[in-house]
């Protein structure tokens, strides 16, 4: 997978995805840890999803681009 800041890494299908990016040493920003709050909203190939209740989904193309969402009051 692709992070923001160009690094690449690898992930299981099914795995949490703040465990995926804290092996690949990114920091994706959270708040409640309860899927509530949204600070932890990423885009994965153009999907947005909450990081803390969300997991790693398979891809047809093996390649996964995640974009860290941006709210103006956080």
């Amino acid at each position: 997978m692709a992070w923001p800041d160009g690094r690449t890494s690898s992930a299981l299908p099914g795995q949490d995805w703040l465990q995926a990016a804290h092996e690949a040493a990114v920091v994706i920003p959270t708040g409640c840890l309860g899927g509530s709050c949204g600070a932890c909203e990423i885009e994965v190939n153009g999907r947005m999803v909450r990081a803390c209740i969300a997991t790693v989904p398979s891809s047809p193309s093996g390649r996964l681009t995640v974009s860290l969402a941006s709210d103006p009051f956080w």
